[in-house]
């Protein structure tokens, strides 16, 4: 009996604070303050939420990369993606460029960037090659060492 009224306890808890419904068009972003309470923002269990979030490894998600050449001739990349945790996460990205051979195009300013992206948000951001032989890319990401 105990374990009924638990469920039902909880099933109450989804209903009454709303479902976590997503605008129909991607375009309108509504921020967690300005749209209705869920589960994830109401106050009570945030932080259930968000410890549940960061145990099950919520992380970003890359959903698209876009590659172009500019009018130099050097290699741009796009990546887009969302953050599914309900923390902010701050990560470093790596880019390696790869000439028609598939060998790394060594460059002395090539290093770690930092980045951090909202709980449950889009981010997107470009990197351009050095070098017009550029021909393709790795982009390598680790969690930001610099965060403690």
């Amino acid at each position: 009996m105990k374990m009924l009224l638990l469920v039902a306890c909880m099933l109450a808890t989804v209903v009454l604070t709303g479902c976590n419904e997503e605008s129909c068009d991607g375009r309108v972003q509504v921020q967690d303050k300005v749209k209705s309470d869920n589960l994830g923002g109401n106050i009570i269990t945030r932080p259930f939420v968000a410890a549940g979030s960061g145990m099950l490894g919520h992380g970003i998600e890359i959903t698209d990369v876009k590659q172009t050449r500019n009018e130099a001739g050097l290699l741009e990349v796009s990546v887009i993606g969302f953050n599914k945790a309900y923390n902010p996460n701050r990560f470093e990205y790596y880019t390696e460029w790869l000439d028609e051979s598939g060998a790394v195009i060594e460059s002395a300013t090539d290093n770690w960037m930092p980045f951090s992206v909202n709980a449950r948000s889009n981010f997107s951001f470009k990197v351009v090659s050095k070098s017009p032989n550029a021909v393709d890319f790795r982009i390598n990401t680790r969690k930001n060492r610099k965060v403690k």
